[in-house]
This record gives C-alpha cells, structure tokens and sequence, in this order.
C-alpha cells in the first residue's frame, strides 16, 4: 500500500462512510496513511468498511445517525481523543420520500427530518469540532449538488437543503478565513441514493463515485480557495 509521508498525522472525519461517495473517499484516504473517524447509520455496513481499511490505517468507526446531538458528540469526542482533526467531510444526506413529492404536497414532518440531516447535522457537527480544525488551520467539505442551484420539480425539498448547506458554508468560509470550507457538488453518481430518486429506474449509465474522488482530493489536497466546486471544475487530466 502506497502510503503519503505528508499525511501520516493528518485525520479525517467522513460522514456516511459506508458505501458510495463517502466509502470511495475513505478507502482513498486510507491508501494515502490518514487516520480515520467514519461515521454511517448502517452499523453492519460501516464495521465491513472499517475492517477492510484497518488493515493499513488507524480507523475508529462510530455507527449512528448524524442527526442525533448525541450521536455528533461522540464523533467529536474521537477527534479529540486522536489528538486533533484536519478534514471534516459532511457527506451523510437523506433523500426524503420517494419518489420525490412536489413542494405543494410534501409533508412537513419529513421536510423536517430531510432538514435536520442535510443542514442541522453538518452544521452541528462544524460547531463541535471547529475547535480542533482552527488548531490545525483544517478544511471542511460539505457535499452538495446541482439541486442547489437548478429548480428541478421534484426537487425541492433535498435540493433546498443543499442550497441553504452551500449558503451556510459560504457565509463560514467568510467568518472563518484561517479555514479552507468546500461546498462540493459530485454530479449524478451510481449511489444508493441517486436510486432512491430515481426508483425503478436503469441508474447504470451513472459514474461510479470511484471517478468522482480524485477531483474531491484536489479538495483535500490543494491549495484551492474556499468556495463551491463541481466535479467538471476540478477535473484531474488523463
């Protein structure tokens, strides 16, 4: 296993770290030596990633719901316990029902829980930790996506919370200029997810999110200004 001596100290915290985008940024930040908080409902799930990556890497894995206060001190809590964090990667979402109900007919209790994961949750867990990411001068990366910015009809409910988590970020980045904060949009992918908002559809034209992490480790990596970035943005040339 390739292991990067730059970052053998550095740790990163990743939300729904099970499978899909969260899982594709673990593995390669295991590969590269960082030691690693992951988090994911799915306990099963989650202690098969953690398995898979202890073999080379430090892996603390906290099963729970990233909605939870509690559940959100305990991940801060390893942080400390490890010495101190450098990436926060606020990746969990939830989709709301699907298929996906028109903004006139969505019902309002699970608006509200679409909410608390998608904004109240990485919000709350940036106040827990930002302690720790000023002492090592961290970066924070808050999944995004094009339902943000583009008025799909069906969207309104997941894509609003993303647009308030990117506006939410930015106004941070301007409070916090000694942080890098990255709003991140990946584009369509072959996730969980994605199928839910689609169901019973072919997703397999889809990228696997695999493709999508070497563009979110020039996130990690470089030099770049904080500020929102797409996949297309930070492409990473053949």
């Amino acid at each position: 296993m390739h292991i990067d001596d730059a970052s053998l100290a550095r740790t990163a915290l990743v939300t729904g770290a099970s499978r899909g985008l969260g899982r594709a940024l673990a593995r390669a930040l295991a590969a590269r030596g960082w030691t690693l908080i992951l988090d994911a409902r799915g306990s099963a799930a989650l202690a098969e990633v953690a398995e898979e990556l202890s073999e080379g890497t430090r892996v603390v894995a906290l099963p729970g719901d990233v909605g939870d206060p509690g559940h959100r001190a305990d991940l801060a809590a390893a942080a400390e316990r490890l010495g101190g964090l450098d990436l926060l990667v606020n990746n969990a979402s939830a989709l709301g029902p699907s298929p996906q109900p028109a903004v006139a007919d969505y019902p309002l209790a699970q608006l509200a829980r679409v909410y608390e994961v998608n904004v109240f949750a990485p919000v709350g867990l940036i106040q827990l930790v930002l302690p720790l990411l000023r002492r090592s001068g961290g970066r924070i990366v808050n999944v995004s996506s094009d339902a943000a910015v583009e008025p799909y009809p069906g969207w309104g409910g997941y894509g609003s919370t993303k647009a308030a988590l990117d506006q939410l970020s930015a106004v941070l980045a301007a409070e916090q200029p000694e942080l890098k904060v990255y709003r991140f949009d990946p584009g369509d992918m072959r996730t969980d997810l994605h199928q839910q908002a689609f169901p019973g559809e072919d997703i397999s034209d889809r990228p696997e999110p695999e493709t999508v992490v070497p563009a979110l480790l020039r996130l990690v990596d470089g030099d770049l200004e904080s500020g929102r970035y797409t996949v297309a943005d930070l492409a990473v040339p053949a």
